[in-house]
């Protein structure tokens, strides 16, 4: 997950960068996933600064981020620097694991799925929103291209050139989630599409 503090230089604007890009959407991303976990004891997966805390009602937070900048933002009363490949809790410590616009950050995805299956309780659930490209070959070429023209625009006018050049970057390396998520540790309960072009994804997968 060494790719996660890319955006460390940027966190005071972060959140609000992002509210932007997704044209005031991304909370709402965010909620369809959380309601589908359990209630109870949550672990917020590179929690950064917080964004998530509104929509997770009276579940308690613990937030997890390999930034130290991003959660000293965080008003979680429980944080922890770390990484998702290597989660510093004990088996079956959560009932639900969360994660939003994290996973195309990690070094393995397919570690990181074998901790959070661990760090579960039995019927827990993890909830992912990320982004990738939209599944039509026809729509990824146009969303690759628009990308790779609007994103630097908005890096430069945020002071933030490398990042979103690597958040434009990032779009590309992992497979579809369709294809991602399907043979893990995890049980898939819900997979769909959301966002401009469908470039937005949303995952439940369950621990069984």
């Amino acid at each position: 997950m060494s790719n996660g503090s890319v955006f460390t230089d940027i966190a005071g604007k972060y959140d609000k960068i992002n509210r932007i890009l997704s044209l005031g959407q991304e909370q709402n991303w965010r909620r369809r996933v959380i309601e589908l976990l359990p209630a109870g004891r949550i672990l917020d997966l590179g929690g950064g600064t917080g964004a998530a805390n509104p929509v997770f009602g009276d579940r308690q937070v613990v937030a997890l981020d390999p930034s130290a900048e991003m959660l000293s933002l965080n008003p979680a009363e429980r944080r922890m620097v770390g990484v998702g490949e290597q989660l510093p809790y004990a088996d079956g410590s959560f009932d639900a694991v969360f994660s939003a616009y994290v996973f195309r950050n990690l070094n393995s995805v397919s570690q990181t799925l074998t901790e959070v299956a661990r760090v579960l309780r039995q019927g827990g659930r993890l909830g992912v929103v990320g982004l990738g490209r939209p599944r039509n070959r026809i729509l990824a070429a146009v969303h690759r291209a628009g990308s790779g023209v609007f994103l630097p625009i908005i890096g430069l006018i945020a002071g933030a050139r490398k990042e979103y050049a690597y958040l434009h970057r990032s779009l590309d390396k992992l497979p579809p989630a369709e294809e991602m998520y399907a043979d893990g540790p995890l049980h898939q309960v819900a997979l769909w599409r959301m966002g401009p072009l469908g470039f937005v994804y949303g995952v439940v997968l369950e621990k069984r």
